[in-house]
């Protein structure tokens, strides 16, 4: 029987970040409802929610696939099994590297912001980014899960 190390213990702990950020995002989804479709006035206003690039009934359904995407993600990964449970090295990789560059890509948005409009010092338009940020992270903890499974996987052999 194999010894419990480091990397068995990291994988609960990658599991909680998930689903905190699937909390997190389901929060942002249901604040922007709120604001959205209810106006409710303790929430900050529309435009702080989302740039408009995009409709907001149109981002919507991109945010609700996002949430199931999620969910998933975050069921599979819990219980160990399921599509997105199974570990390969290709698919741990991109996941880490576009995690990686979705998150700087953030924060180098959000320096941009910051020096585009100083007035909005320190959390003005950041709404969007802070959770894209959250996105970025849940995308590292998967890849880094698949990542330290398929290590566990190579001590068993």
């Amino acid at each position: 029987m194999r010894q419990t190390n480091a990397k068995d213990n990291c994988r609960p702990i990658l599991i909680w970040i998930l689903w905190i950020c699937l909390v997190l995002f389901a929060c942002r989804i249901t604040g922007q409802i709120l604001v959205e479709f209810f106006e409710v006035t303790f929430l900050p206003p529309s435009k702080e929610w989302f740039s408009g690039i995009i409709s907001y009934p149109i981002l919507l359904v991109f945010q609700i696939a996002i949430i199931l995407l999620m969910a998933q993600v975050a069921t599979d990964l819990t219980k160990g099994t399921g599509r997105f449970s199974q570990s390969s090295p290709v698919t741990a990789r991109n996941l880490r590297i576009f995690g990686s560059i979705y998150l700087l890509s953030m924060i180098l948005r959000y320096i941009i912001r910051m020096y585009i409009y100083p007035e909005e010092r320190w959390t003005g338009g950041c709404i969007p980014i802070f959770f894209h940020c959250v996105l970025a992270t849940f995308v590292l903890a998967w890849g880094r899960w698949k990542k330290v499974s398929e290590e566990l996987e190579a001590e068993e052999k």
